[in-house]
């Protein structure tokens, strides 16, 4: 698969007045209304090369946020890989040892293991553990649309919808190489209140990624109603909000063994019309298209043993 190089447009803030917050963990802050409402988070740089969540809490703080109800959370997640991000290697910072997106269930962050990133995910959990609704900001390998990822459930399709941007929403499982912070504990369970999204505002380093960082984590704060239109509405994009499309994720294709190639340079969101067209090798294994109409999510440039090449998807039918 062809590597594409993209320009790094975006610079990333200097976030080390950030450092010493008001939660005893190092980079999280925490604004609390003293009126009754839900504990509201975003967190950023849970990949240290995505750089538009850490200029929309740059952002947020700069404009001085407060809640108007409940508890506003503002968290900085991977700061050892952000401190590492090297314009000239913009690949090369995304973790330290692992990645900080798939240690977040409780048989990894209570077992034996022991990296940077969990470290921080250990670190981070006492004060996830009470959020009651979260927004994670990430970007993406390619420039392609942007993509609220919503989860399987029907309470973080509802959530999306509320948010009103961006126009696709992409219901989904999952990765095989673990859990994501959106999915940790009462986050993916049905029975419980507790919801989360992860928007891909875009091309990592392309300019458009922060102002859709920016207009979806301000829909989002509006959505849980911990700010108001005083605060949002001079900040917000003057165009209506779009139609949104919905793509339900039947499951990645998770790579298994150290020669995958894609047959094409594939970016994401192309459709391929017929079932069982073969787009990739898996060593001497074909992978084809599970079904007609198929939606390729995400592909990805890091083809090893064990990550998700890419994830197939269709349209349906708006929640």
């Amino acid at each position: 698969m062809p590597d594409p190089s993209y320009p790094v447009d975006l610079r990333g803030p200097d976030i080390g007045g950030y450092r010493a917050g008001n939660t005893g963990i190092d980079y999280v802050t925490s604004f609390d209304s003293g009126n009754p409402g839900p504990h509201v988070m975003v967190s950023a740089l849970v990949h240290g090369n995505e750089l538009c969540g850490a200029i929309t809490l740059d952002f947020l703080f700069r404009q001085k946020v407060r809640p108007q109800r409940g508890r506003l959370s503002l968290a900085f997640a991977n700061i050892a890989a952000y401190e590492s991000f090297d314009p000239e290697k913009p690949n090369a910072s995304r973790f330290v040892d692992e990645d900080f997106n798939r240690v977040w269930s409780g048989e990894v962050l209570d077992g034996p293991r022991d990296s940077v990133e969990l470290r921080r995910a250990r670190e981070l959990r006492p004060v996830v553990d009470t959020v009651d609704l979260l927004l994670d900001i990430h970007s993406m390998q390619h420039a392609t649309p942007p993509l609220m990822m919503a989860g399987p459930l029907e309470k973080g399709r509802r959530l999306a919808r509320e948010v009103g941007l961006p126009e696709i929403v992409v219901t989904d499982p999952g990765h095989a190489a673990g859990t994501r912070l959106r999915d940790y504990a009462a986050f993916g369970n049905p029975d419980s209140e507790r919801n989360a999204l992860l928007i891909e505002g875009g091309q990592h380093w392309e300019n458009s990624s922060a102002e859709v960082a920016l207009q979806t984590t301000l829909r989002f704060l509006l959505a849980t109603g911990v700010v108001g239109t005083d605060f949002a509405a001079p900040h917000l994009a003057q165009a209506a909000l779009p139609v949104q499309k919905f793509i339900e994720v039947t499951g990645p294709a998770t790579i298994e063994t150290d020669s995958f190639k894609f047959t094409q340079g594939y970016l994401g969101m192309e459709v391929i019309p017929q079932g069982g067209t073969v787009i990739g090798h898996d060593g001497d294994r074909p992978l084809v298209t599970p079904y007609d109409d198929c939606v390729l999510i995400m592909p990805s440039r890091r083809l090893r043993r064990g990550e998700s090449a890419v994830r197939f998807g269709r349209y349906i039918d708006a929640p």
